[in-house]
């Protein structure tokens, strides 16, 4: 089972990359967003998926069973959630932002948008 999650994690990662790399600000967006379940599904892969014992030390034990579920990943996984959510808004507001006052959403139209007589930045110090 783990090694199926494994492929589905690295079809996640393919795809995120190539959303990310395209020149509409949508692709790119949702593909930040299929990057940051890519990276939940192998955290959440490397902690073991067994249902087999629950991630409770027993009494008198002094650490869990091997076939025990990490509880860690679960943990980090719960915190990359709210952080991931959270840079998806702010980035689903820039993009919508930057459409409203730019009127495109391809990044190559964007970079006309800059103004033309203003003179370039120094090259070197």
């Amino acid at each position: 089972m783990e090694v199926w999650f494994s492929l589905l994690a690295g079809l996640f990662f393919a795809a995120a990359v190539y959303l990310i790399l395209s020149k509409h600000l949508i692709r790119t967006l949702l593909g930040i967003v299929l990057l940051g379940n890519a990276v939940n599904l192998t955290l959440l892969v490397a902690g073991r998926l067994t249902r087999e014992v629950p991630p409770i030390i027993a009494e008198g034990a002094e650490r869990l069973p091997e076939t025990a579920a990490n509880p860690l990943p679960q943990a980090l996984i719960l915190t990359a959630i709210v952080i991931s959510f959270s840079l998806f808004a702010f980035l689903l507001v820039l993009a919508y932002r930057s459409y409203k006052v730019l009127g495109t959403d391809d990044t190559d139209k964007m970079r006309f948008a800059e103004p033309v007589d203003e003179p370039a930045p120094p090259k070197g110090y």
